[in-house]
């Protein structure tokens, strides 16, 4: 009998999917556009029914992927020029419980996907959005209707100098992109704004746990041990989303993927400021597979 792989399991069953001193298992790809939704008009279609101003060359301008001291850094490339991109898993995942620390400059609009398409840009997003307005913990459907399923929504507190000192609840008075009743009731939990600002840690590493089961994947996500937001796809009800198409066109497999945001007319450099960094370290995955009729929550 051959030899086999070292077991590289730690002793709660975690694989580490970045191994602190390269881009092994990892390839970075641009910032790329479909349909809206399975079946639908593409983006860049939907763009020009809104009126929006189209990305330029997007596939042409990807983000920056580099390690430095152990930890995963993205930027955009160049740094301000308002192009994003993705640093996509080699290996696609069934069901599974995915931890990983993060510490993002401000304002930065990241997040991670999951059962994400390998060459193209459907996938569910858990949103890591620090920026104005933004969702930390919740979801969002890249290709799948661009569903908004968020608890809450963040914003900065400033000193007297105008430099951002922590996070506060945001406001829906002034919001950019306000979270409502119909958004928090598409979850099956939606954690409160001041127990995540309880735990939050400011300017500092912060835990980020996302736990993905079922065909049509049931997403948890929990933020230093707090569960901040839970999503089943299957009874999901969005306009135009389609539970039967996104599986059709998922599957019960997709990749890891995170993010560098471009910018846009609507946010500007609000979505991603200039020199703007996202920050991952200890990425560790566990599969779920066999086993996903455990009790994890």
């Amino acid at each position: 009998m051959g030899s086999t792989a070292p077991d590289t399991r730690d002793e709660n069953g975690f694989v580490a999917l970045f191994d602190g001193a390269s881009l092994a298992g990892w390839r970075a790809v641009p910032r790329i556009y479909g349909t809206v939704f399975p079946g639908g008009p593409s983006v860049l279609e939907h763009f020009d029914a809104m009126g929006l101003q189209r990305p330029v060359e997007p596939e042409l301008h990807p983000a920056r992927w580099f390690v430095s001291d152990g930890v995963l850094i993205g930027e955009q490339d160049a740094p301000g020029s308002g192009y994003g991109g993705y640093l996509v898993s080699e290996q696609a995942y069934g069901d599974f419980e995915l931890v990983l620390d993060m510490r993002h400059d401000w304002p930065a609009d990241t997040g991670v996907m999951v059962r994400r398409q390998r060459d193209s840009w459907e996938g569910f997003q858990v949103l890591v959005d620090h920026r104005p307005s933004g969702g930390i913990g919740g979801f969002f459907g890249n290709g799948l209707a661009s569903f908004s399923a968020v608890p809450f929504a963040v914003d900065v507190a400033r000193d007297a100098g105008g430099q951002p000192i922590g996070l506060v609840a945001d406001d829906p008075s002034t919001s950019v992109e306000p979270v409502t009743e119909e958004k928090r009731a598409r979850l099956t939990h939606a954690a409160d704004v001041d127990d995540f600002l309880d735990v939050w840690r400011w300017d500092d590493w912060n835990e980020l746990r996302i736990r993905c089961v079922g065909p049509l994947p049931v997403i948890t996500t929990w933020v230093n041990g707090l569960k901040i937001a839970e999503l089943d796809t299957a009874a999901l009800q969005s306009p135009d989303y389609d539970a039967d198409a996104v599986l059709a066109v998922l599957g019960e497999r997709g990749h890891i993927a995170l993010e560098v945001h471009d910018n846009d007319a609507h946010f500007g450099e609000a979505r991603w400021g200039v020199g703007a960094q996202c920050r991952w370290r200890n990425i560790r995955i566990k599969d779920l597979t066999s086993a996903s009729g455990e009790d994890h929550t």
